[in-house]
């Protein structure tokens, strides 16, 4: 080959190597590095009812005003919408003698960022924490009373962004909760009608919704009670 066809070889086959190169996609990281997985944080004895990575065995609940739920950083995001907005649980669930325990907080808004309706032998109840404007705790509906006008009524102050431990227990006479284990409810149901508000039925038989706030929820967890009184 002659110095010149040489040399033309030499860039032709340069050339080719910079048009690969540069139109070769680059590496992303993201596929470079395993997707990160969280362990949920949860008491020994107790069932992890969110596995800290995916929405598996809930749905968002279709309220028609909810806004976008997400799960992030090992914490389900229930972002504010025009009402409620929340997670239905899809599987099996307790009736009675039972006992939840979750960590919230709220993000954006000024309501309630946990309200928890649940089951209590065949009627349905929730917890509310941070209703009518930030400060109400109860339970909704007693003898049908809100939380704000029944005899389970707390008021207690929650800051933004910070995470709050909610400790729910049914047994067959009384619901209890407790709040960074402060203890703001404790009713004896048996003497009452307990009932839910329409706007939450659709987190029948279990589920967790805010009202026109951003809220995260994290380490949700349940454990079966022997019979308690």
């Amino acid at each position: 080959m002659s110095r010149s066809g040489l040399i033309h070889f030499v860039f032709v086959c340069a050339t080719v190597m910079l048009f690969t190169s540069c139109n070769r996609p680059a590496k992303n990281n993201n596929q470079q590095k395993k997707t990160q997985q969280y362990t949920p944080n949860v008491p020994e004895g107790w069932q992890a009812l969110f596995d800290a990575n995916t929405l598996e065995n809930w749905k968002i609940t279709s309220f028609g005003t909810e806004g976008p739920v997400k799960v992030s950083g090992g914490s389900i995001i229930i972002n504010y919408g025009d009402g409620c907005s929340g997670i239905t649980w899809t599987d099996t669930f307790p009736k009675v003698n039972y006992e939840i325990q979750l960590e919230a907080r709220k993000m954006v808004g000024n309501d309630f960022f946990c309200g928890m309706t649940f089951p209590v032998n065949d009627d349905f109840c929730s917890l509310i924490v941070g209703g009518w404007g930030g400060p109400v705790v109860g339970l909704s509906s007693v003898d049908g009373q809100d939380a704000s006008d029944n005899e389970t009524q707390v008021l207690k102050y929650f800051e933004k962004e910070v995470w709050y431990n909610i400790h729910l227990r049914v047994t067959e006479t009384s619901i209890q909760a407790w709040i960074d284990d402060e203890k703001l409810v404790d009713l004896n149901y048996t003497d009452h009608e307990l009932s839910i508000r329409p706007e939450v039925a659709l987190s029948k038989p279990f589920g967790i919704c805010t009202w026109m706030t951003t809220a995260e929820l994290r380490n949700i967890a349940m454990r079966k009670l022997e019979s308690v009184q």
